[in-house]
């Protein structure tokens, strides 16, 4: 009986001491309600075996009390033992709690901030489009405004003849006059119509001037319309999916390219044109296969493209897969397929044209999506002695830049790779003459995959663009094309 109060007195201490800890988990509760429960079988057992044990000499009742002592110290000591450990646990539990809920915290804060800066994104982009639209709205109004002027221009130059026919006539009359004295009323009617004249060409000087002002106004409205249209494309870049064109990256800006002190192309005195610009200017303005003859080169065919109120040279198409451009150097140098189809004009005739003058080097590329999207850049193409080295500087475009800029590429084949990386030949493991300086940065020469093949080899040695740390993007047509930087160059 007195072994049982005991052990119940020890549990009720022990649980008062277990109130006054925190505890957070219910795993540790159920630990110390179980131990609490064995502690007094295991105090009662220990009493008994000791009191059938003890010396008979002794009194039972004495080594009984003491022995429950010693148990009810060795117990105490546990049960705090075990309220400090459960102590620490709750101090390491709360500050993991305070962790959480601080990382909790900056992700709310960084969620929010986020949002924030996506609605100005979208708020800028809707002011954007608003000021196309009015800018639109305003260009439409200037044309129609211009060519109401032109009309009128071109009444009063008829009405100019005219005057200029009864000018002559009184002229004549004058003449005749000289001899003849004339009459006063005559000398006010000659003196009053040279007033009229005079006042015409004032008057069509004055609308001269105007029209001139409403060119240059419209030309500026131009620039601002094209500039919108490049934030607004580089702004759709975010929104295609996987295989289109995205803006994943910023581009960085322009970086000025050193342009030649060349001498401007010019029309040769035998007629024949230098590009497809001088035949576009000289009224030939259709789309087609033309000939020309570059400066110091001997005439071929080109095919030109009407783009942008002018034409451009093309020297580079493909459009369905029809043609292998896994050449040799000798094909690539010379030029193979059809002009009308897809085809590669050639390095060497590319090289003739462009060593006339500074050109604009532009790219156009078409996804599986049908996304369409360009990339212009100021370039320099070395000859032959060079290994037709071509030199980048990005001036504009709606997609971002996978070629390495102001920096030297050496044009290679499967058969002629001048640039092997790590024993690794590009032309030879991607397919198609490039000018290469990593392998994996874009090979528009490659050969023609559609999306089917996911595998990673296959994509790589297919026709692609790849900005760098992006992913690839499978090209469904491309085409390069080149045009004099100075656009009056063949006026």
């Amino acid at each position: 009986i007195q072994n049982s109060h005991t052990a119940k007195t020890v549990s009720r201490k022990s649980l008062c001491i277990l109130n006054n800890q925190t505890v957070s988990g219910a795993e540790n509760m159920k630990i110390i309600l179980a131990f609490l429960f064995i502690a007094p079988l295991a105090l009662s057992a220990r009493a008994e075996k000791d009191y059938s044990s003890s010396d008979s000499a002794a009194p039972p009742e004495t080594k009984s009390r003491f022995a429950m002592l010693d148990d009810v110290r060795i117990l105490a000591n546990g049960l705090l033992q075990l309220g400090h450990g459960l102590k620490d646990f709750v101090h390491k539990t709360k500050g993991q709690m305070n962790d959480i809920f601080q990382k909790l915290y900056i992700f709310d804060r960084s969620f929010y901030e986020l949002s924030l800066q996506t609605s100005e994104i979208k708020e800028e982009e809707e002011q954007l489009r608003q000021t196309t639209a009015r800018l639109q709205i305003n260009n439409e109004e200037i044309k129609n405004l211009s060519q109401e002027m032109n009309s009128k221009i071109e009444d009063l130059i008829q009405n100019k003849i005219q005057l200029q026919e009864k000018v002559w006539g009184l002229e004549d009359k004058v003449t005749k006059l000289a001899i003849f004295q004339p009459s006063m009323q005559e000398t006010k009617e000659i003196s009053s119509l040279k007033a009229f004249v005079e006042q015409q060409d004032n008057h069509i000087k004055q609308l001269l001037k105007i029209v001139a002002d409403q060119h240059v106004q419209l030309n500026r409205q131009h620039n601002q319309i094209m500039e919108l249209e490049d934030k607004l494309n580089h702004m759709e870049l975010q929104e295609l999916a996987e295989n289109s064109f995205t803006g994943e990256q910023t581009e960085p800006e322009a970086i000025p390219f050193p342009v030649r002190n060349a001498t401007a192309v010019t029309y040769k005195s035998d007629g024949a044109a230098p590009d497809c610009t001088a035949l576009y200017n000289s009224g030939m303005q259709s789309n087609g296969v033309y000939t020309i003859k570059p400066n110091g080169s001997e005439a071929f065919d080109v095919y030109c493209e009407m783009k942008f109120g002018s034409s451009w040279t093309v020297i580079q198409n493909r459009e369905d897969g029809s043609l292998d451009f896994n050449q040799t150097w000798d094909a690539y140098t010379n030029g193979f397929g059809d002009l009308n189809e897809e085809f590669w004009l050639g390095l060497n005739k590319t090289y003739s044209i462009t060593k006339q003058g500074d050109y604009i080097l532009r790219i156009e590329l078409q996804d599986w999506k049908d996304n369409k999207r360009y990339i212009e850049y100021a370039f320099s193409l070395g000859g032959p002695e060079t290994d037709y080295t071509l030199q980048l500087s990005r001036i504009s475009g709606s997609i971002p830049n996978a070629l390495p800029e102001q920096t030297e590429l050496r044009f290679s084949t499967a058969d002629r790779d001048m640039d092997v990386i790590n024993d690794f030949s590009c032309p030879e493991n991607y397919l198609g003459g490039w000018w290469h300086s990593e392998c994996e940065e874009t090979n528009l020469n490659g050969k023609y995959v559609a999306p089917r093949s996911r595998g990673r080899l296959d994509r790589r040695k297919g026709l692609y663009w790849k900005p760098k740390k992006g992913r690839y993007y499978l090209l469904k047509s491309t085409k390069i094309m080149i045009h004099p930087t100075d656009l009056k160059s063949f006026d």
